[in-house]
């Protein structure tokens, strides 16, 4: 399982989002955590624009703007 943190310089919840991330990993087993810069990738930028952060697990969007953490370990679950 890959876990993605879609990121953006200056953004004040990018930074909260991350700092949560690496708290539940201390908690909780996670898949290592890979952070990518939305303004590196065009691609990126298209398909997320303003709405950063962004979590992903495989790919798939987990949540949005704000750490869901009781879904992100739901989902870890299932799989």
């Amino acid at each position: 399982m890959r876990l993605t943190l879609v990121h953006r310089q200056d953004c004040e919840l990018c930074d909260q989002m991350a700092a949560q991330l690496v708290a539940l990993g201390r908690r909780e087993a996670l898949p290592p955590l890979e952070v990518v810069d939305e303004d590196a990738d065009p691609d990126l930028q298209r398909r997320y624009g303003l709405n950063v952060p962004v979590t992903l697990l495989d790919g798939t969007v987990v949540c949005r703007q704000r750490l869901d953490t009781p879904e992100l370990l739901r989902i870890l679950r299932i799989r």
